[in-house]
């Protein structure tokens, strides 16, 4: 199959200086990457094809040869020798659950370029996948951290009051690691794994860091250790006084609501929040917001004494404007 000429695939001209390509480069490596585009051979083929683009282009030297010669600098028939510019590269390999694999390689300084595109995600780490689709090891470099990163998500209310996960890994070794979420953890903080990492050559291995992200609940919102949520109350309750149940994180409570209570009224339940993770027995509050709930269907007795009521509170209404 005849190749695709470098700038095209790209979508820049001969003219298009270094930024341009890198840029364009960025921009199509992005689109296109597995991490987006999870079993999508298509995407997988086209991401191959302009990292193979850019990774002439975007070298001064290689760039010469390519527009003097075209691909015959770099097939072989002009007896190149393929390894000269071997120890430029690095590489990043993809491999499914059938054993397919694809191996893509780069040339120049990967930590800025997919710093800038990947927010730093990859930056000389590895990503474990946590499904059983497909995994992809990051950009071996010789001179990387050992640190690994990966991410999880967790519930509201694994998150609030702690669990355990396991995940497996796959990569350099298959394994299956028990993670302890610790209690009162914030979106984005991460769990440290000491010596789970990619193992140097001094014998020492870096650490895994697990960043943890929280899924939203639908009761339940949290700001800080505090926790808020909304909660209906019948208008009896709310016009007379009483006790209602309310839900909290660590099961239903009893509490007093006053007469007279308003919609949009605040209730503290204290010590029902966030638990710290410095200092286990201190813990934030619970605020729940009322709510009056109002019947659709009530039974004439009810009317006739809503009535009474109504009369009562038309007749003080009354007597206030001519006083």
């Amino acid at each position: 199959m005849t190749k695709k000429d470098y700038y095209d695939v790209l979508g820049v001209n001969r003219k298009s200086n270094s930024q341009e390509i890198k840029s364009a480069y960025r921009k199509l490596a992005k689109k296109y990457h597995p991490d987006t585009n999870p079993g999508d051979k298509k995407a997988e083929q086209l991401f191959k094809e302009v990292t193979e683009a850019y990774n002439v282009l975007s070298d001064g030297e290689k760039r010469k040869l390519y527009d003097q010669f075209g691909h015959a600098a770099f097939d072989g028939s002009m007896g190149s020798d393929p390894n000269q510019y071997a120890e430029k590269e690095h590489f990043w390999k993809s491999s499914g659950t059938n054993g397919s694999h694809a191996e893509y390689y780069y040339s120049g300084n990967m930590d800025d370029l997919f710093g800038d595109m990947f927010g730093g995600f990859f930056h000389g780490r590895r990503h474990f996948g946590f499904d059983d689709d497909s995994y992809y090891d990051d950009f071996y470099e010789n001179q990387g951290s050992l640190d690994l990163t990966s991410e999880i998500s967790v519930s509201f209310k694994e998150a609030a009051l702690g669990c355990e996960k396991i995940i497996a890994l796959k990569g350099e070794r298959s394994d299956s690691l028990a993670v302890k979420i610790p209690a009162g953890i914030n979106e984005g903080q991460s769990v440290r794994l000491r010596g789970k990492g990619r193992a140097g050559r001094n014998g020492k291995s870096g650490d895994l860091l697990i960043k943890v992200h929280i899924l939203q609940d639908k009761r339940y919102t949290r700001d800080g250790r505090d926790v808020f949520i909304t909660q209906s109350i019948p208008y009896t309750t709310a016009i007379l006084g009483g006790e209602t149940e309310f839900d909290t994180l660590y099961g239903p409570v009893k509490c007093k609501i006053p007469a007279g209570s308003q919609p949009g009224s605040r209730l503290r339940l204290k010590n029902k929040g966030i638990v710290s993770m410095k200092n286990k027995d201190s813990y934030g509050d619970e605020y729940v917001t009322l709510q009056i709930s109002v019947p659709k269907n009530i039974s004439e007795r009810e009317k006739t004494l809503l009535k009474e009521l109504r009369d009562i509170e038309n007749k003080k209404t009354a007597n206030k404007r001519t006083a």
